[in-house]
């Protein structure tokens, strides 16, 4: 069971410190530094080739990731407060992921805390998403179970769903970090040439793509119901 132990702005979410640098910002957890291997081996079913080959990575510092996708409820506080110029399309609002965004979108919350606000990485968002574990997801191997930790799309719905869920609806990770498998595919801060990375997976994808190491490439520019994003700090 997580207790959340509440410090002023800062406060313990079971053994993760979470804090929150204004009244409307993000929340944000706490991640240690420290080493993983990234990737996945050749034996995970239905593994693409570029979630390997599998390599050892060292996160040499702590930074904060949010414990949810950034909701179109502080999206749309943004909009007000004139920081954001875009106003997407929902699939319902609310607490519930905001979506259709592109990767040039999201440098919103540096701009209203003067905070080095970014997307993680590749490498900080897997190993933020397996928090510890080396399994296929961050609850197992199996997808049996999958939508106690994830919206995913089994049996022909999201879950349940044939939209987003709620950020926080399926069980966090053991960092505290809540829909890094499922509900949206997030934006990651590596881009090359003409694409940009994304990790996690969408309500409207089948169990495979939530796996920790699976990778998926867009233009940066596109805009759609299945992709959000996530933000680090790292001051």
């Amino acid at each position: 069971m997580l207790i959340a132990i509440v410090l002023g702005s800062w406060y313990y979410y079971g053994r993760q410190l979470v804090f929150r640098d204004c009244d409307v910002c993000l929340e944000m957890v706490m991640i240690p530094a420290g080493g993983f291997t990234m990737g996945s081996p050749a034996s995970v079913p239905g593994r693409e080739s570029d979630e390997g080959p599998q390599h050892a990575v060292t996160i040499s510092r702590q930074f904060a990731a949010g414990q949810y996708e950034v909701t179109f409820d502080e999206w749309d506080a943004c909009v007000r407060e004139g920081g954001c110029g875009h106003n997407p399309d929902d699939g319902g609002r609310g607490r519930r992921p905001v979506i259709n965004v592109t990767w040039d979108d999201t440098g919103w919350v540096s701009k209203k805390t003067g905070k080095n606000y970014r997307l993680l990485t590749e490498a900080e968002w897997e190993y933020a998403a397996r928090a510890g574990t080396t399994s296929r997801y961050y609850w197992g191997d199996s997808d049996t179970d999958i939508c106690r930790y994830a919206s995913v799309n089994k049996g022909g719905k999201g879950c349940g769903t044939d939209r987003t869920s709620p950020v926080g609806s399926r069980q966090p990770n053991a960092f505290g970090l809540h829909d890094m498998s499922g509900n949206v595919w997030e934006w990651a801060e590596d881009c090359g040439k003409l694409n940009c990375v994304m990790r996690g997976g969408s309500w409207d994808g089948g169990p495979q793509g939530a796996g920790s190491a699976v990778r998926f490439e867009l233009m940066g520019a596109n805009r759609n119901s299945f992709i959000g994003f996530r933000v680090a700090r790292t001051n």
